[in-house]
């Protein structure tokens, strides 16, 4: 038996054959007849079975990521029972190979491999054969774009798999091993902003820019996350929605206070805004008053001098 690495293929399995990111696709042949088909992708953003069963941090999971992979598609596409042992030993080849492979296309390796298996169709008997770990429930939501997610109440096992030993615990050291700091992908800047900056950057969005939301039971006002946004991009960040709620993430509890975060009487701490609140806040601001605002807010700080200004 042989496998054939490709970079894509079209009208496969399942409802889309549209894979996420970095992604190599195999054939499994033997004597010129397709056996099965396997695609692999990158690896889901955030899943807290497989997080809290690796034991990584936040910021880790962000620079390590690109080192795990998704067995996003295995299809066989033989009779059952034609081949014993298919699956596993289809799966035994690929994991083989699937490291060197991703360095050769992408530039780095891969440590380690997850799949779901939807348990009301499948037992991951393949999985569980080839040397998978079950490690958990995903929380029951399907990928809609590249940042955005909706329920669909199918959460489904999460199964992972080791292809460099110890690789999970490699992954949750403070420092990875020297031969892979080089594939550690930088992560998102911390603040720039001194929290005075933030505080009175705040108080002229409050003032100056209408909300756009309706305020019963808001949390989070427009200016708290307009003011975390802004901090964003003037501390380097890149990136959407996802990126900003990660930024926000890792604001210490002063700087939190300082942009007006909503303050939980339960666990007596600021809680940022969430992703969904921070694209919600975003797609409906009316642009020319925030662009008013931070123009107003530059020439109280600095006058009428030249100088750089920041236009969004």
């Amino acid at each position: 038996m042989e496998l054939q690495k490709s970079y894509s293929w079209d009208g496969i399995y399942l409802k889309s054959a549209r894979l996420v990111g970095e992604r190599l696709c195999y054939v499994a042949e033997y004597e010129g007849q397709w056996l099965a088909l396997l695609g692999w992708s990158a690896a889901a953003y955030h899943i807290r079975a497989r997080d809290q069963w690796m034991g990584w941090n936040a910021n880790q999971r962000r620079a390590r990521l690109p080192l795990l992979a998704n067995n996003a598609r295995f299809c066989l596409l033989t009779s059952p029972g034609q081949y014993p042992n298919l699956a596993s030993r289809v799966l035994a080849l690929n994991q083989a190979r699937l490291s060197s492979d991703w360095q050769e296309a992408y530039g780095h390796p891969i440590l380690l491999v997850e799949s779901f298996v939807d348990t009301q169709l499948f037992r991951g008997t393949a999985y569980k054969a080839a040397g998978w770990q079950a490690v958990g429930l995903s929380a029951g939501f399907k990928r809609v774009s590249e940042d955005f997610y909706e329920a669909h109440d199918r959460p489904k096992q999460l199964y992972t798999r080791e292809l460099v030993k110890h690789a999970a615990r490699k992954l949750r050291q403070r420092q990875l091993p020297q031969p892979l700091q080089k594939y550690e992908r930088p992560i998102d800047p911390s603040c720039q902003m001194a929290g005075e900056q933030m505080t009175s950057l705040w108080q002229v969005l409050h003032r100056q820019v209408s909300e756009s939301r309706s305020v019963k039971g808001l949390r989070h006002k427009q200016a708290t996350v307009l003011t975390i946004t802004f901090a964003f991009l003037l501390s380097g960040g890149q990136g959407g929605h996802r990126a900003v709620a990660c930024f926000a993430q890792d604001l210490s509890p002063t700087q939190r206070a300082a942009v007006r975060c909503w303050f939980n009487p339960k666990t007596r701490a600021y809680e940022v805004p969430t992703e969904n609140c921070i694209y919600r806040v975003l797609k409906a601001v009316p642009v020319v008053e925030f662009q008013q605002a931070l123009w107003l807010w530059q020439h109280a700080r600095h006058g009428g001098q030249d100088g750089s200004v920041v236009v969004l």
